[in-house]
């Protein structure tokens, strides 16, 4: 009988000590291997390129590199690789750009040695995990989005593309960083803003851009 594949994780913290106790809690779980862990953003982001973990710890506030910032790099480039974010307070506005980025695991670090392991399992299957003392904010950004949708019913008819242009947008690209992210022209980006307007019945020179910025937390 074939055994099950170990479950490969990197942790990036930039402080040693709270770092520490999250490798010897990863040391501690046999279904586990701990493929790396380092103290910067710039050097998590080179070792998720090379090592492909499942599954990528990462703290929201580091040197050279945050977690939010990989994250985004991580959506940008399709990588497999489900992330979890640590952080030292529930700023709702965070949790909200990090779901929208495609985090799956969002941790109060009070709470990950009683929880780190549990989130792990849970992205790593294809689930989310949200420390239970942010539920309230979940509340909230589900209800906002549900009002968004009864207000804009186009956005469900948006292509995965201009879903993806429009969170761009949203990051404040312009056109030609765009095209360049997705490896296709400037006047192919300009088509899939006219689209996204017209389905959503936006007009306006700017009512693309105010409306992307408005609602970022709710794509």
């Amino acid at each position: 009988m074939r055994s099950t594949p170990l479950v490969t994780v990197l942790i990036a913290d930039d402080h040693p000590i709270f770092r520490r106790g999250l490798c010897d809690i990863i040391a501690g779980d046999s279904t586990l291997r701990l493929v790396g862990e380092v103290g910067d953003g710039e050097q998590a982001w080179r070792l998720i390129q090379e090592l492909r973990p499942a599954v990528a710890v990462l703290d929201i506030h580091m040197p050279k590199r945050s977690g939010i910032e990989l994250a985004r790099l991580v959506s940008q480039q399709h990588l497999r690789v489900a992330l979890i974010i640590l952080t030292m307070d529930g700023e709702e506005a965070l949790l909200n750009e990090a779901l929208s980025l495609g985090v799956k695991g969002y941790l109060l670090k009070e709470s990950a040695v009683t929880d780190l392991l549990q989130a792990i399992h849970l992205v790593a299957g294809g689930e989310c995990y949200i420390s239970p003392t942010l539920s309230g904010a979940l509340v909230r950004r589900q209800s906002a989005r549900q009002e968004l949708r009864a207000e804009k019913p186009g956005l469900d008819k948006l292509s995965p593309t201009e879903r993806e242009v429009l969170k761009l947008i949203a990051e404040d690209r312009t056109s030609k960083e765009i095209a360049e992210l997705l490896g296709c022209s400037h006047r192919t980006v300009e088509s899939h803003r006219q689209r996204i307007s017209q389905k959503l019945e936006l007009s306006g020179s700017h009512s693309l851009l105010r409306f992307a910025f408005d609602h970022k937390a709710e794509f």
